[in-house]
């Protein structure tokens, strides 16, 4: 193992010792020189005992950690830890489910891929690396996904343009890296069906992550006037449609997001679906609805990005879910979520139990919401749990 050596401060390997898989620039000693970005490293304490390989980033977070062992970090590697990861999906009912053919095949961290997100789409798999490190990899990867996927592999997309650094030193152009050079592919979700835009699309071109929360939706949504905000690509309002609500509205402050929610009501219903789409600011919006509704569904964008807003974000939760708390039905269901990972769990829920409190609605919680399976969390890397969520009845 011929790579580069990173010696750390004494005392800076107590966090590497329980296998957090970040390395901060503070905790470095001696870097050598004509390092590159995305170079693999060797790490080794003050006392130069090998702690394990990463690769070196510029930034704050300085290295992150592949593996705890010495192991040269090549295709061999990678194949392994795709395998692991389609062994999870396995278990966990999505591979070659014929109700749902979309799923997060690679969940950074927690899939040992630090900042690496890959999502399946029926065949059409989309690449996006946060690093360069990561990017790096991107032909090895595909390489290793043709020979793993075979013909369950239609495409690739590399839609790292957006999420690699502005300053990482790369010209970047999405494109894809294999087969069919389709943008448009259509994906079922416990059998309701979505058209997904991999280049035009938010994200990587669906919001994954809330699949089973939308499939609890449909539990309290039968009879009900359901309110769906924030709502994207409709989802949520797909969802509900199909348990036999009452009526669903679906609101966004985006024409591109109404007009793609309306394509997947017309996808699932016929053209007397109970349903009306709003392109309005969601709290303009809440503060003068049409109707009073059962059910409301809160799953703003990540109001804190970082830090240094962290306060502006706990605001915006706490203001919106007041606005909701104040005006849905008696014995009325909210869904509220935040996907903000500087916000924990507690602080979301400090932020909505004060709304609960200004709006002087008792409220119970009655379920508490997380990521799905297929967006694991390693227990040594909790920044990676950054959906949370709450389903709350509202007297």
């Amino acid at each position: 193992m011929n790579y580069p050596t990173i010696i750390l401060k004494k005392g800076k390997e107590k966090s590497l010792e329980r296998f957090h898989p970040w390395i901060f620039s503070g905790a470095i000693q001696e870097l050598p020189e004509n390092l590159a970005e995305g170079d693999f490293v060797q790490v080794r304490n003050h006392s130069k005992k090998l702690i394990g390989v990463g690769y070196y980033q510029a930034g704050s977070i300085s290295v992150r950690m592949l593996s705890f062992k010495e192991e040269e970090i090549n295709e061999a590697f990678w194949e392994r830890k795709l395998l692991q990861a389609i062994e999870l999906r396995k278990v966990a009912g999505l591979w070659k489910n014929e109700e749902t053919n979309v799923f997060r095949l690679i969940n950074g961290e927690g899939d040992g891929f630090p900042s690496l997100i890959v999502d399946y789409y029926d065949g059409c798999v989309v690449f996006q690396a946060h690093t360069v490190g990561m990017y790096r990899i991107k032909d090895v990867f595909v390489k290793i996904l043709q020979k793993v996927l075979s013909d369950q592999l239609k495409a690739v997309y590399d839609k790292s343009g957006h999420t690699l650094a502005f300053d990482s030193g790369i010209t970047h152009q999405d494109a894809f890296l294999f087969g069919e050079e389709k943008e448009e592919w259509r994906v079922k979700e416990y059998g309701n069906e979505y058209n997904i835009n991999v280049v035009t699309g938010q994200k990587t071109g669906f919001f994954v992550d809330q699949r089973e929360n939308r499939k609890l939706l449909e539990t309290y949504s039968r009879g009900k006037k359901v309110l769906n905000t924030f709502c994207y690509s409709g989802g949520f309002s797909v969802a509900a449609l199909k348990a036999g609500a009452e009526l669903v509205h679906s609101v966004d402050s985006s024409k591109t997001a109404i007009e793609l929610t309306d394509e997947n009501i017309k996808l699932n219903f016929d053209e007397n679906a109970s349903h009306e789409s709003f392109c309005k600011d969601v709290f303009s919006f809440l503060n003068e609805m049409p109707e009073q509704y059962d059910v409301i569904v809160l799953d703003p964008p990540a109001f804190a990005k970082h830090r240094r807003v962290l306060n502006n974000g706990l605001k915006g939760y706490r203001n919106i879910n007041e606005k909701a708390f104040r005006n849905i039905k008696e014995g009325g269901v909210l869904f509220t979520f935040s996907c903000s990972q500087v916000v924990t769990n507690e602080l979301f829920r400090i932020a909505v139990f004060s709304a609960a409190a200004s709006a002087g609605r008792e409220v119970q919680i009655i379920h508490q919401l997380h990521q799905p399976a297929d967006h694991p969390v390693s227990i040594y890397h909790p920044e990676g749990e950054y959906l949370k969520g709450l389903v709350l009845r509202v007297w």
